[in-house]
């Protein structure tokens, strides 16, 4: 399989607050690339996020903007590429709203949600959060909540599931953005 896992962190409670991406390129079931940037969302953080992903507004200070870091990655998001996210719902909505607040039409590709997945492939764990799953499937997760460790323990878990079950049972649960 040829995807990007994606992870973001928020500053808030609003999407719009995107303070930390991380997106990992797989080719042909292997990792073959990272890119990790913490992002100046320009609004005030919570202390409750904070304490989530210990990134500050003093760590994101000098940080480029959502705006600033699209040019970077904008080539990825191509229609037919596949991202992959562990409740893609939310890091989607983060990236639309986070690309909105500059103007910035959000672009079409495919999505593929591990969590919701997990649930279809592996019902019987005691519930679907990226660490009990990576846990189940023995992918390392290094720093639960860190964008990049994250997004690594995503394609991990997309991959050990596209090993075990298949594309087919795979391509049946894409949706497209």
């Amino acid at each position: 399989m040829n995807f990007i896992a994606m992870d973001f962190e928020t500053a808030n409670r609003h999407p719009e607050s995107a303070c930390s991406l991380a997106l990992v390129m797989v080719r042909n079931n292997k990792i073959v690339d990272r890119f990790y940037t913490v992002i100046n969302p320009q609004m005030p953080f919570d202390a409750r996020n904070i304490e989530v992903h210990d990134i500050t507004a003093d760590d994101v200070k000098d940080a480029p903007t959502m705006a600033e870091v699209w040019p970077h990655i904008k080539r990825l998001y191509q229609p037919g590429m596949l991202v992959c996210a562990h409740n893609a719902r939310f890091d989607t909505n983060v990236m639309r709203q986070s690309l909105g607040r500059y103007d910035i039409q959000e672009p079409h590709y495919f999505v593929i949600d591990t969590l919701q997945i997990s649930k279809l492939f592996e019902p019987d764990l005691p519930n679907h959060k990226l660490d009990t799953v990576s846990d189940a499937l023995d992918v390392e997760l290094w720093h639960h909540h860190n964008a990049l460790s994250d997004s690594e323990a995503c394609a991990g878990i997309l991959i050990a599931q596209n090993e075990q079950f298949g594309d087919e049972a795979i391509k049946n649960l894409v949706y497209q953005v």
